[in-house]
């Protein structure tokens, strides 16, 4: 059995698109599309969750605590504390314990509310 093939048909709305208002209206559905999921997590995880995450990204105990409290007070939480420690390793290039480490410190939390906002 042959596929119709619909193609043409199906992308005539973004024909006279640049490129940068492809990129512009990708980005625009993809957070269309995460938007669910992030709402979903700020309303369905804790603080136990959050550490235990942590925790398996080879993070200690006791920074777990306090990264996550600081996203906790920051109302960054629901956007995930590994999620905040991964944005701080790659901006940094070091591993998961160096990066929450210097989070516990108090430095870097300008990155992650640069990116996701949060709530002081």
């Amino acid at each position: 059995m042959a596929r119709e093939d619909t193609f043409a048909e199906a992308r005539k709305h973004l024909e006279g698109l640049s490129d940068a208002e492809l990129e512009a209206r990708f980005w625009t559905l993809a957070r269309q599309c995460v938007d669910p999921m992030v709402e979903l997590a700020r309303t369905h995880t804790s603080p136990s969750i959050e550490r235990s995450v942590l925790m398996r990204m080879g993070v200690d105990s006791v920074t777990c605590k306090a990264v996550v409290a600081e996203c906790e007070v920051r109302g960054l939480l629901g956007h995930g504390a590994g999620q905040v420690v991964l944005h701080a390793m790659r901006e940094w290039g070091v591993d998961a314990a160096t990066a929450a480490g210097r989070l516990a410190e108090g430095q870097g939390w300008e990155l992650a509310e640069g990116t996701w906002g949060g709530v002081r």
